[in-house]
């Protein structure tokens, strides 16, 4: 299995993950509508311009390459947004994955690795969240993502896709040498919102809620370094012919808004602008992963556990910038 096509690999998380991929030798197809994702963030020599809306273009990419396996990025994911216009992240998400994957088995490509997220669980009933944990998603985005997972499921037991759901928690960081990074807009995840407001590029940064159960009072999360996203691909692409399912990505560290704010302070040598506003409501004052199956079935394990560690390569992507 060496030809990879990564959907949607000019964004933040795929284009971490062709590069780790080509780094271990595969050979990787970007496919990408480019409205989100950025050409300059592509590492690959083949890069093919196309949507999970039109069928056409995804066939191009099929009959033009051959083609191993998929690893499908491709998605909205901004939850405000879908739930404003839920018919948007429907008709992308989940008929445009169906239209990827009637493409592939008309060309015989039944290995699937799938980018789903933690957001399929919805409230929690119990910490850690581990792959048991009912899933009732709150908004259209993660009902997207959890239809997605049904679909594998049945596809699964009717045509033999083989596949791997990764259901990650917070991405963060960037590449070691700086090159490539998160660049969204708009910029919606804690940490470069942080370093941007310490640079000066934003007033402040807005803390919501500082009487949650927690032990400074604002909400915990799992950050989750991207490389270390990018090696569980890998690994499930090369354990699909033995695990079809679903598996948490997250360090299983939760850390505060206010851990946050202080690591990045102390990474920059600068101060950050805070200003503390009321709950925002549907936030869950804890989440974090229990990520023991994903260790267990892929062997993986997260090298970056260090807070400080993860921020700052995100620090030196905010200082050197290249899109």
């Amino acid at each position: 299995m060496k030809n990879i096509l990564v959907m949607g690999g000019a964004g933040y998380i795929g284009s971490h993950t062709v590069r780790h991929l080509q780094e271990h030798g595969y050979g990787c197809i970007v496919a990408d509508n480019l409205i989100y994702g950025h050409r300059e963030a592509v590492s690959a020599s083949s890069f093919e311009l196309a949507d999970l809306a039109d069928k056409a273009s995804l066939k191009a990419v099929f009959d033009k390459y051959r083609i191993d396996a998929v690893v499908h990025f491709a998605a909205f994911t901004y939850v405000g947004e879908s739930v404003e216009n839920p018919r948007k992240y429907y008709e992308n998400n989940v008929v445009g994955t169906l239209n990827l994957l009637d493409v592939m088995l008309d060309h015989d490509v039944k290995k699937i690795v799938f980018s789903s997220t933690c957001a399929t669980y919805g409230n929690p009933q119990y910490m850690p969240l581990d792959e048991k944990h009912p899933q009732a998603p709150i908004n259209p985005y993660g009902r997207s993502k959890f239809v997605i997972e049904k679909i594998f499921e049945d596809y699964g037991r009717a045509y033999g896709l083989k596949y791997t759901a990764l259901r990650y928690f917070n991405a963060a960081g960037a590449s070691k040498d700086g090159q490539i990074g998160e660049s969204h807009n708009p910029e919606t995840h804690l940490i470069p919102l942080v370093l941007k407001a310490i640079k000066g590029e934003r007033d402040c940064i807005k803390v919501f809620g500082t009487d949650y159960d927690t032990p400074d009072g604002t909400c915990l999360r799992d950050y989750v370094h991207v490389e270390d996203l990018a090696a569980a691909h890998r690994l499930a692409l090369e354990k699909l012919d033995e695990f079809q399912g679903f598996l948490n990505l997250g360090t299983g560290i939760p850390t505060s808004v206010l851990e946050i704010i202080r690591a990045a302070e102390k990474v920059s040598g600068r101060k950050c602008p805070v200003v503390y506003e009321k709950r925002r409501a549907g936030d869950p004052a804890v989440l974090y992963a229990a990520n023991e199956e994903a260790r267990r079935v892929l062997g993986w394990k997260p090298g970056y556990t260090d807070i400080e560690e993860i921020i700052r390569t995100a620090w030196n992507w905010e200082m050197n910038r290249k899109f």
